[in-house]
C-alpha cells in the first residue's frame, strides 16, 4: 500500500523486495539506505530514530514487528501496545518518510517462516548479565531477529537508541563479530519533559506509579553531579542508590557502572567513560533507564 505522499507500506518479503527495488533519487555523502527497527507503539523516542536516519540516508526503512523471541516466560508479549494504523499516522503526519521510504510490518509466520528457528545468534558473555541475568534468552532473540531484518532490509547503516544501551552494546558486538556490512548508530535517548525516558511500556503505568517512577531520571541525575565532582565509581552509585531507595523503590534489579563498549563493571579507580544504568520495577512495569557519565574528573568537573 502506497500514499500519494507517505511511504509503502510491506507486509510481506516479497512486497519488501519490490518496495526496495524501486528507484530513488541519490544525493551525494549520503548513505542509500537507513533501517529503524521498531516494535510499534512509536513514540517520540522512535520518531526521533527516524529524523536521524532521515539526514543520513535517501531511503529510510522502518520496521515495525513484536518479536517473539525475545520475550520470556510471563512477561508481556500478548498485552504488548500494537497500533499499526496509528504508527503510520505518526510517520506520515509530520512527513518524516516519504514514497520512496518503506514500512516494513511483518507478522511472525513472515518472519520465522517455518515457525521457531532452530538456529538462532547467541549473544554471549553480554547476553547473560544485567538485563540479560534478569530476562535469559533475551538477547539473543534480539539478535536473531536484528541479524534477519538486516538481511531483509540490507541497509548502509542501522539506528539504534541508546536508551536500550545494553542492546545497542550487543548490535555492535553481533556486526563487528560476524562481519555485517552494516554501519551501526546510537541516537541519543529522548526524556518527556517531566525527565522519564520515553519507553512503550510507560502506558502501563498509572498517574501514581508515573509520579513513583521519576525516582529513576532523578537517581542517574544524582550519579552524573557525583561524577562531575570527581566521585570515584563506588560514590557514584553510592548517590544514584540512595535516591531511590529515599523513594522507596525496593523493587530495583541493578544499579551499576559499566563499560559501554562489553557491559562489564568498571573498577572504582577508573577514569574516563562509562554508563550508568539502572533498572527497577514500578507496580507491575519494569523500567530501564541509564546516561553516559565520565569518571576520574578534577576539580568539579572542569
Amino acid at each position: 500500500m502506497t500514499t500519494a505522499a507517505g511511504p509503502t507500506l510491506a507486509r510481506t518479503r516479497a512486497e519488501l523486495d519490490a518496495a526496495l527495488a524501486a528507484p530513488v533519487v541519490a544525493r551525494r555523502e549520503r548513505h542509500a539506505r537507513a533501517v529503524v527497527m521498531t516494535m510499534g507503539a512509536l513514540h517520540a523516542g522512535h520518531l526521533s530514530l527516524v529524523r536521524h536516519a532521515r539526514t543520513l540516508a535517501d531511503r529510510v526503512v522502518v520496521t515495525i514487528f513484536v518479536n517473539p523471541l525475545q520475550f520470556g516466560a510471563g512477561e508481556d508479549l500478548s498485552r504488548y501496545p500494537r497500533d499499526l494504523e496509528g504508527d503510520l499516522a505518526l510517520l506520515t503526519g509530520e512527513g518524516l518518510l516519504g514514497p520512496a521510504d518503506v514500512v516494513f510490518a511483518p507478522t511472525p509466520e513472515v518472519v520465522y517462516p517455518d515457525g521457531d528457528p532452530w538456529v538462532r545468534v547467541s549473544a554471549g558473555a553480554l547476553g547473560e548479565t544485567l538485563e540479560g541475568a534478569v530476562r535469559p534468552g533475551h538477547f539473543d532473540g534480539v539478535l536473531t531477529v536484528v541479524l534477519k531484518l538486516l538481511h531483509l532490509t540490507r541497509p548502509d547503516v542501522a539506528l539504534f537508541g541508546r536508551k536500550d544501551a545494553q542492546q545497542l552494546a550487543a548490535v555492535r558486538r553481533m556486526v563487528r563479530d560476524l562481519d555485517v556490512p552494516v554501519e551501526v548508530v546510537g541516537v541519543p535517548l529522548v526524556r518527556d519533559a517531566d525527565g522519564l525516558a520515553l519507553s512503550s511500556r510507560n502506558a502501563y503505568l498509572t498517574a501514581d506509579e508515573r509520579a513513583r517512577a521519576l525516582a529513576l531520571p532523578r537517581a542517574l541525575r544524582a550519579g552524573e553531579q557525583a561524577a562531575a565532582g570527581g566521585a570515584a565509581a563506588g560514590e557514584v552509585l553510592a548517590a544514584t542508590r540512595d535516591v531511590l531507595t529515599d523513594a522507596g523503590l525496593d523493587a530495583v534489579d541493578y544499579v551499576v557502572l559499566v563499560d559501554p563498549d562489553d557491559f562489564t563493571p568498571v573498577a572504582d579507580d577508573r577514569a574516563g567513560e562509562a554508563v550508568l544504568a539502572l533498572a527497577a520495577r514500578v507496580g507491575t512495569t519494569r523500567l530501564i533507564d541509564n546516561t553516559a557519565v565520565v569518571l576520574g574528573r578534577t576539580g568539579g568537573g572542569a
